[in-house]
């Protein structure tokens, strides 16, 4: 009995080494790196600005932004460089849409990706059971497949918007002290992009991996071993049709050989044209030399 366990487990387990079920767990691997690497995001920036008068001056301010990156609720204060006055700043632009959207796709496709494999393992009598488990896991593979790729290409472009926001360049040009050729001001950190850089590859690399499962899961509905038995039933279809043609075009028609006078289906002879009228005996296709009749050969 425990053999027989061990047996049992270890065909299930095997799932695991298929296409089918090696990709799945890729997809929920890489979908956990997808959102952690985005929605784990919190980045620093700094900037310095140094007044003519330098008592005023502020080399370092902090700048600090996250996930969902609703940058219109940043602010930060720098110097007016006019008697200590001190002036607040706000970032521009609210990108919460695009990763929010994203993170959250990310986490559906883990929990999908993490229930089919248990499925896979597990429930396998009942996936196949009436070929509705591989229809039902197509259609969400294809959704998958094209919200990774909407999600993961909305976010790449607000990624890009975050970057412009932040850009030290794009802040100084709000606030009023760099304005003043006598001050001056300068980025001292800048933000780190590889994190959130990393999330828009894997966002293309789950696209990449659903799509291409796509195929695989295709291959264990009915569908695709229906479209393999309708090409064998036309080859068997077409020797017959090949033969009749053959057996027409050989001269053996029904109608060729009652007309001939020679022996017909129904297992008889041509009645006038088979015999002459003298009573001699004449084949389809063959004159006697001879006489005709047997009063001429007397």
């Amino acid at each position: 009995m425990d053999t027989a366990n061990q047996l049992v487990s270890v065909g299930r387990f095997g799932v695991a080494k298929e296409p089918l079920g090696f990709l799945r767990i890729l997809e929920w691997l890489f979908a956990i790196f997808a959102f952690a690497t985005c929605g784990g995001y919190s980045g620093q920036l700094q900037v310095s600005v140094e007044c003519a008068n330098r008592s005023e001056s502020i080399l370092r301010i902090p700048i600090e932004f996250a996930y969902p990156f609703r940058l219109h609720q940043v602010y930060f204060d720098v110097p007016t460089c006019r008697n200590s006055a001190r002036e607040r700043v706000f970032l521009a632009g609210d990108y919460s849409s695009s990763a929010e959207f994203f993170v959250t796709i990310a986490v559906f496709a883990f929990l999908y990706s993490l229930l089919a494999t248990v499925v896979y393992i597990f429930f396998q009598n009942k996936y196949r059971e009436n070929n509705r488990g591989p229809l039902i896991d197509f259609i969400v593979t294809v959704v998958f497949s094209f919200m990774w790729l909407v999600s993961s290409s909305a976010w790449a472009k607000g990624l890009s918007d975050v970057k412009v926001a932040t850009d030290p360049e794009e802040l100084f040009s709000a606030v009023a002290a760099c304005k003043i050729p006598s001050n001056k001001c300068v980025a001292v950190r800048s933000p780190v992009w590889s994190s959130l850089n990393t999330s828009v590859v894997f966002g293309f690399l789950n696209f990449i991996l659903w799509a291409g499962n796509i195929w695989f899961v295709f291959k264990e509905t009915g569908w695709h071993s229906s479209a393999q038995r309708y090409p064998s039933s036309t080859s068997e279809k077409q020797p017959s049709s090949y033969n009749q043609q053959s057996y027409n075009q050989g001269g053996y028609e029904q109608e060729s050989i009652g007309q001939s006078g020679g022996f017909n289906p129904q297992g008889a002879y041509g009645q006038q044209s088979n015999y002459g009228q003298g009573g001699g005996y004449v084949q389809s296709g063959y004159t006697p030399s001879g006489p005709t009749s047997f009063t001429n050969q007397m």
